[in-house]
């Protein structure tokens, strides 16, 4: 027997569920049925368009909302799916910007880190008047004091028919704040835009102009250093493709790579001593002015390794402002021009004499004052009261003579072929930009013709630059050697590390340290006794030539009224190591009763500088004070 109920079980309870269900609705539909029927009055057309209405506004309210709803939808799609790849780069392009790369130069600095040059970030001015928030009158005011201009020539520029006008290409850092918040009338000045860009710098201005250089307004070397090591002084900033920007257009910091500030602190170092060029400077300024020459030029070298110490020449120019000189102001007339270094040029050929061994050290020479050549009378400079002069006494009074007299013992050929083994008419090895080569006639000329040799033997006939010489003079100093003069030590960081040196040649023997020695104690006499006096520097030994040539002329020959005046000195003699060289082009004017001389022109210049050499470089006295007296008084008997 089953548990559950049968289905006619089932089937009878819910019938009788349902009859009582209706037995329990049945009373409630009575008594709607006894309620009292209600007569409706007919609806007046005002009364139906009054029940309208709301239904009107709700279906305009509708119809509103869903326009509005259909016109976002579009506008969506066509934001979202139609337009989103433009849009998207815009936005990027927007959030997003770059710093190209970009090229530093590194520091000029001195033998003791004094800065010769630098870059300084310096901003450009620009002017856009269209966006101008007060007027050109008030703003030209507020400018004209700080750029030095007048109010009435920017109003003139704020006038020109474009929409940037750049006011100044130099806007130094403590003057941008004054112009960046510049405000008038209440109100921060619109319409002025301040470019940063980096700007050469040279704080020593005109001082080390012809040694340093300039770069032009693209930041090209053009002269000095700057030209001739723009490799080394050139350091490039790689550049950052991608920074992000908040909206107030400024550069979020998580975007800028962490090595960016991480700059190259290397810097080129010259062998050039600030002090001892602003000696020569002064001492050259100074006597230029004096003999009212055409220009001079000053060179100091440390003859063990060729490294110049000074170099100067005067009139010179302002590197930061290269664009207001003459641009002949731009070449360094010391490795530049040429001239015919007259006297200063005997002891070189003394010296190849006694390698030769064509005079002996203590030979006497007759001195007659002048001598036939070729036809051509040779005269001494000025006429002495000596009938015969050693070979020391040659160079004492500067005898052409007898100078002519040492040359006939050389045959010519030889002469000629040892002017070029000192590098006559070569190009010069070193590190500065547009050294000319010196020059020399043809050998076939200096052989045929007699008078080539004999006025080769006094320094006249060829050309040379000013450092030339110097060099030459270094090999008397160094015991013969022929070294490389430089102005760079190299490129070392801010510990003093070495980056990059360079490397120079190998010095080139050309005399014998013997003979080397014993010119440069013959040049000792030119001091204590010859021309050379007025150089002497109690207690230090100083050899020194002096020299006197003639400037050719422009219509061939010789320019009687134009002189080129030196001295060549060399210090101190029993440890020689300073070359120092004056030369004075186109003196023309003396004190009275002296003539036009190197020994009352150049000699002062060099003795300045001495005084200043001694003083920098520290160099001790190397004989007694007392035997110079004893000397001077000698001298002066």
């Amino acid at each position: 027997m089953s548990i559950f109920p049968s289905s006619d079980a089932r089937r009878q309870r819910r019938t009788a569920k349902n009859r009582d269900r209706s037995q329990a609705n049945r009373p409630q539909h009575r008594q709607r049925l006894k309620q009292p029927r209600t007569v409706e009055k007919p609806v007046s057309n005002q009364q139906q368009k009054s029940n309208r209405l709301p239904l009107l506004r709700l279906l305009l309210v509708w119809s509103v909302l869903m326009g509005t709803c259909v016109a976002m939808g579009i506008k969506l799609y066509r934001l979202q799916v139609i337009h989103a790849p433009k849009l998207f780069a815009q936005a990027r392009k927007q959030q997003l910007t770059s710093m190209p790369g970009f090229v530093i130069r590194r520091p000029v600095v001195d033998c003791n880190q004094n800065v010769l040059a630098m870059d300084r970030l310096v901003y450009h001015l620009y002017a856009r008047p269209g966006q101008f928030n007060v007027s050109k009158e008030k703003i030209a005011a507020r400018l004209a004091p700080l750029l030095q201009g007048s109010p009435a020539q920017l109003v003139k520029r704020f006038n020109q028919p474009s929409n940037s006008i750049r006011l100044t290409s130099v806007v130094p850092e403590e003057m941008f704040q004054q112009i960046d918040s510049l405000t008038i009338d209440g109100k921060k000045v619109r319409g002025l835009e301040l470019v940063p860009q980096f700007s050469r710098f040279y704080p020593q201005h005109t001082l080390l102009a012809d040694i340093v250089g300039y770069v032009n307004t693209d930041r090209e070397g053009k002269a000095g250093v700057e030209a001739s090591y723009n490799q080394q002084l050139e350091s490039l900033v790689k550049p950052i493709p991608s920074l992000s920007r908040d909206g107030n257009n400024e550069i979020m910091s998580y975007s800028v790579p962490d090595n960016f500030a991480e700059v190259d602190d290397t810097r080129l170092e010259l062998t050039v001593d600030l002090r001892l060029q602003r000696a020569a400077q002064a001492a050259l300024s100074k006597q230029l002015k004096a003999v009212q020459a055409k220009r001079g030029s000053v060179i100091v070298m440390d003859a063990r390794d060729g490294s110049i110490l000074a170099m100067v020449d005067e009139p010179s120019y302002d590197p930061n402002e290269f664009y207001k000189f003459d641009f002949e102001l731009f070449r360094n007339w010391a490795i530049s021009d040429l001239y015919e270094p007259g006297s200063t040029f005997k002891p070189l050929n003394v010296v190849i004499a006694l390698e030769l061994k064509a005079i002996h050290p203590n030979e006497i020479f007759p001195d007659p004052d002048t001598i036939k050549i070729g036809g051509r009378i040779i005269k001494n400079a000025d006429p002495e009261p000596y009938k015969e002069l050693s070979v020391a006494g040659i160079l004492q009074h500067s005898s052409n003579v007898g100078m002519v007299q040492i040359a006939q013992r050389i045959p010519p050929a030889t002469y000629y072929d040892w002017l070029k083994k000192l590098g006559l008419g070569q190009s010069l090895a070193t590190d500065l930009a547009a050294v000319a080569p010196s020059q020399i006639k043809s050998k076939k000329q200096f052989v045929t013709y007699p008078i080539e040799p004999a006025t080769a033997s006094f320094g006249q006939g060829f050309a040379l630059t000013p450092i030339k010489l110097v060099q030459l003079h270094a090999a008397l100093a160094n015991g013969g050697k022929l070294v490389t003069p430089h102005v760079v030590r190299g490129r070392f960081d801010s510990n003093g590390h070495p980056q990059w040196q360079p490397t120079l040649p190998t010095p080139q023997q050309v005399f014998s340290p013997s003979v080397a020695k014993t010119v440069l104690e013959m040049m000792e006499t030119v001091v204590t006794q010859g021309s050379g006096k007025t150089v002497r520097i109690p207690g230090y030994r100083i050899a020194g030539k002096t020299g006197t040539a003639q400037k050719a002329s422009a219509r061939g020959g010789y320019d009687s009224t134009a002189k080129i005046t030196s001295f060549v000195s060399i210090l101190p003699v029993d440890a020689p190591r300073y070359v120092i060289l004056a030369v004075i082009d186109e003196p023309t004017k003396v004190p009275k009763g002296q003539l036009i001389r190197g020994s009352t022109t150049a000699v002062p210049v060099v003795k300045s500088v001495i005084d200043a050499l001694i003083s920098t470089e520290r160099i001790p006295p190397n004989q007694p004070t007392q035997r110079i007296q004893n000397s001077e008084v000698r001298s002066q008997n």
